[in-house]
């Protein structure tokens, strides 16, 4: 499996502990996040995330800023991207199970390693159950 990351300078000690957490479960992993502290721009980091998503060069996403908000507004704007912006594990599983979610964005500022890593490991395990909810997904693009 293949996950894309990218990450702001809020989310350098969460990217850098989540992909060695990756890595060592055998996934391969696009790192696009900045590596340094020195103050930059999400988006920046964070489209070519989408854009992997968008284009099905990656399974998933991963995306880390200070709160998550702005990670998570920038890669929804791709189109079949469902970014989840997520603080506990609780809240990853429903959204893999009841949205299908394909990226998940993560407030580092506001959880803990530890709870982090839980988050990544319930957002790549845990399936999308179809049925109603995939009627759901249908209805979320928008169509001009």
């Amino acid at each position: 499996m293949t996950i894309s990351i990218g990450n702001d300078h809020a989310g350098v000690d969460y990217k850098s502990a989540v992909l060695k957490h990756l890595e060592s479960k055998g996934y391969v992993v696009k790192n696009h996040g900045t590596n340094t502290l020195d103050s930059v721009d999400y988006p920046d980091f964070v489209h070519p995330v989408a854009n992997d998503v968008e284009q099905n060069k990656v399974d998933f996403g991963i995306i880390i800023c200070g709160s998550g908000n702005g990670a998570n507004m920038t890669a929804n704007k791709h189109q079949g991207v469902r970014s989840a912006l997520c603080w506990n594990k609780e809240i990853v599983t429903l959204a893999r199970q009841h949205n299908n979610a394909n990226i998940l964005s993560i407030p580092a500022r506001f959880t803990a390693l530890s709870q982090v890593l839980d988050m990544v490991d319930a957002f790549l395990e845990t399936p999308f159950e179809g049925g109603r909810h995939q009627a759901r997904i249908n209805k979320i693009p928008m169509s001009c």
